[in-house]
C-alpha cells in the first residue's frame, strides 16, 4: 500500500526528548516500511525514518529558538502539502486531531485519524458529529468513552521496537517516575509512596510552561526537602534503558482519563513491572499481579511497590514483546487499511490494492492481539 502519514509538529520525529504523539509516529512509520509498504511521512525537517520524508517545516516547534511562532500557520502548510499530494496515497492517516475534517471531508474515505489525546472536552462532540464521515481510532477501549457514538473504526493500543529499549534482568533499588510535571499525573504521590518506603526515588520529568506555578509551589519544595528524592530533568530515548531498567518500578500515580501512557509500556520493554493507578487505560495496559500492579489508593500502591521485585522481569518483558511491539502495532493497523480499501468503490481503487492487503492480513498471525 501507498501510506501517507501525518504528525503534529509539535515535537521532532521521533522527539528529542518528552514526547508521545510524535514518538508513536516514528514507530509506526518505520515498521510500516520494514513490512513492505510505500510510506511517505509529513513531519518537519529534524525527522528521522526510514520513509520518504516530506518536510513541511524547518524543525519542529516546541525546541525552535524563534521566539515567536505560529502553531496554526505551522499546521495549515502541513495540510496544504497533504492536499497538494493525496491522490498519490492509498490510505491517508493523520495523527493530527480533527483540524483537516475541514479540507478533506471530500476524500474523508481514504483517511483515518487516530485520537491521541483527552476526548472529554466540552467543545469536542459538536465536531465528530458534523463530520462523522471520517474513521477514528482510538489508542485505548477507555478513551472512547466520552464519545461513544463517534464513526470508531478500531482500538490500536500504541507500540515500539524492542531493540530501542535494554532489557535489565536486576534492578538497583530505586522507584522511578517517567514523564511530566503536573497535577493529573501526581508527582507528589510517587514522592509519598517512596517515602512511605524509605526507598530512593529518581524523577525525570519536564516541566512545561503551564505546570510552572505546580512545580514552584508543590513538587519542588517536596523534592528540595527529601533526601530520598532525586530531580534527573527532562531525558530522551538513549537515556531511558538505563533509567527505567534500573527501577524496582515505574510508578504511574496518575489522576486523570490517561488515553494511554506511553512510559507503562517504556518500562515493561526494560522488563521493570508498574505501578499504575486504575484510572483512565492502564486496566487495559497493566495485566495485574504480572506486569506490575494496579491501585485504587495510596496505600495499596505503598504495598505494590514493596513487593513489585518479586514480579518476573524476563516475564515482563516477553509481554511487552507479545503485545506492545512496534510492529504489531503496524500490522494492527494494517488491518484499518485494510478494511477501509475494501469497502472503497471499485471505480476508485484498482482491484489489486484492495485484494493484496487482506490476502496479507489473512496469513498473519493474530497472537500479538491478545
Amino acid at each position: 500500500m501507498k501510506i501517507a502519514q501525518v504528525t503534529p509538529l509539535y515535537e521532532a520525529v521521533p522527539p528529542k526528548l518528552y514526547g508521545g504523539t510524535e514518538r508513536v509516529v516514528a514507530h509506526l512509520t518505520d515498521a510500516l516500511v520494514d513490512l513492505g509498504h510505500d510510506v511517505t511521512l509529513f513531519a518537519s525537517a529534524d525527522a528521522e525514518t526510514r520513509a520518504r520524508l516530506v518536510p513541511v517545516r524547518d524543525q519542529a516547534i516546541r525546541l525552535d529558538p524563534a521566539p515567536l511562532k505560529s502553531d496554526l500557520a505551522a499546521h495549515m502548510t502541513l495540510l496544504a502539502e497533504v492536499m497538494k499530494r493525496a491522490d498519490e496515497f492509498d490510505v491517508i492517516h493523520f495523527h493530527t486531531d480533527m483540524i483537516h475534517f475541514p479540507f478533506f471531508a471530500r476524500r474523508a474515505d481514504k483517511t483515518i485519524t487516530t485520537l491521541h489525546g483527552r476526548l472529554d472536552l466540552k467543545d469536542l462532540p459538536g465536531v465528530y458529529e458534523r463530520w462523522p464521515e471520517f474513521g477514528l481510532v482510538s489508542i485505548s477501549d477507555d478513551q472512547r468513552r466520552p464519545l461513544p457514538l463517534a464513526n470508531w473504526k478500531a482500538t490500536v493500543h500504541h507500540g515500539m521496537p524492542g531493540e530501542t529499549y535494554r532489557f535489565s534482568p536486576k534492578a538497583d533499588g530505586y522507584l522511578a517516575f517517567l514523564g511530566r510535571i503536573s497535577p493529573e499525573k501526581r508527582p507528589d504521590r510517587a514522592i509519598q509512596i517512596a517515602t512511605a518506603l524509605n526507598k530512593p526515588l529518581k524523577i525525570a520529568a519536564k516541566v512545561d510552561a503551564a505546570d510552572t506555578v505546580y512545580w514552584e509551589t508543590v513538587i519542588r519544595p517536596m523534592i528540595e526537602a527529601n533526601p530520598l528524592v532525586e530531580f534527573i530533568g527532562e531525558i530522551g530515548d538513549h537515556q531511558k534503558s538505563e533509567f527505567l531498567g534500573g527501577a524496582e518500578a515505574l510508578l504511574f500515580p496518575i489522576d486523570w482519563p490517561e488515553p494511554f501512557g506511553l512510559v507503562m509500556i517504556e518500562a515493561m520493554a526494560c522488563g521493570t513491572p508498574v505501578v499504575a493507578f486504575r484510572c483512565g487505560s492502564t486496566p487495559e495496559v497493566i495485566e495485574d499481579g504480572e506486569t506490575g500492579f494496579l491501585v485504587d489508593t495510596l496505600e495499596q500502591a505503598v504495598a505494590a511497590a514493596g513487593r513489585a521485585h518479586l514480579l518476573d522481569r524476563e516475564a515482563i518483558r516477553a509481554r511487552f514483546d507479545l503485545r506492545f511491539s512496534a510492529t504489531a502495532m503496524a500490522r494492527r493497523y494494517l488491518d484499518v487499511y485494510g478494511d477501509l480499501l475494501a469497502k472503497r468503490p471499485f471505480a476508485e481503487t484498482p482491484l489489486a490494492d484492495v485484494v493484496t492487503p487482506l490476502r496479507g492480513l489473512e496469513s498473519r498471525s493474530f497472537a500479538a492481539n491478545s
